[in-house]
């Protein structure tokens, strides 16, 4: 019996132990598998596309900066400063622009509105001393509402050659605060009266990212030139009539009176109208 209950003893500890090695190693066999299947989980979710929302935010932001980027397609001539494709751009090299000295005297909006008419883009080059008024600062307001570009002609139409650097920079900032607080945007260009142009007002320009806008030809200023018809016509049909001609016009009632004959004019030419939004400046390439 003693033996007999032995081996029974014996048979049931090795069956215990067998038991318990092979519920040992399964609980190690399913923790094993548990882990895997988790990294193989995690390494899924990594690798995982974006949601939808998360691909349309993405192209929602891109789309965001791609419209504040500039897009330029021309440059100014330093030497002669008609307007010019930038190179590799595959811009249309038959332009012209159109710009208005001293402005808003007291016809830029209304010369503004025909422009607006015929969807031709300018650029008006202000002084400070006309946006000392509520008038005048209401007046600029209704031009760049319009969608046209505001230009630096300095604060009183001085001749820069005969003034100290200081008050060059007075003439110039002063006029581009002044715009800034109205507009909320500084000058994108710089025109010095009478095309005068000093090595300090180039230095003073260039510091604060405005391009140097002189021009190629223009007449209205001319006594012969002081009625509608015959502006319309020397305007249209001047020798200096060329690619990229950058056309000087003032804020002036014959001036107005001339504007939409200029502008069918130029396009019966052959010419389009460039926008200023497309001629590169320093500043706006500082912000790319």
């Amino acid at each position: 019996m003693f033996k007999q209950g032995f081996i029974m003893i014996v048979l049931c500890s090795s069956m215990l132990l067998a038991g318990c090695r092979d519920g040992g190693e399964a609980d190690i066999a399913d923790s094993a598998e548990q882990d895997e299947n988790q990294q193989e989980q995690t390494v899924q979710e990594e690798q995982a596309p974006a949601s939808d929302d998360g691909m349309e935010e993405a192209e929602a932001t891109q789309k965001e900066e791609d419209a504040e980027a500039p897009d330029f397609q021309y440059e100014v001539n330093p030497d002669t400063y008609a307007i010019q494709p930038i190179e590799g751009s595959g811009a249309d090299p038959q332009v012209a622009l159109l710009t208005y000295d001293d402005a808003p005297d007291g016809h830029a909006v209304q010369i503004a509105e025909v422009l607006a008419e015929h969807e031709a883009p300018a650029i008006f080059f202000v002084n400070g001393m006309y946006l000392e008024s509520d008038e005048g600062q209401e007046a600029l307001r209704k031009i760049h509402g319009m969608g046209f570009e505001i230009g630096n002609h300095t604060e009183t139409h001085a001749s820069l050659p005969e003034l100290s650097v200081e008050a060059q920079r007075e003439e110039i900032t002063a006029t581009s605060e002044r715009v800034e607080a109205i507009i909320g945007e500084r000058p994108r260009f710089f025109r010095a009266p009478f095309g005068q142009n000093t090595e300090a007002s180039r230095e003073i320009a260039e510091e604060a990212g405005m391009e140097l806008m002189n021009w190629t030809y223009g007449y209205d200023w001319e006594s012969e030139y002081q009625n509608a018809p015959a502006l319309a016509d020397i305007m249209v049909n001047t020798e200096y009539l060329n690619h990229g001609a950058n056309l000087l016009m003032h804020d002036r009632a014959w001036t107005r009176d001339a504007s939409a004959q200029i502008v069918e004019g130029l396009r019966d030419k052959g010419y389009a109208l460039v926008d200023p939004e497309t001629i590169a400046s320093s500043e706006k390439e500082a912000a790319q």
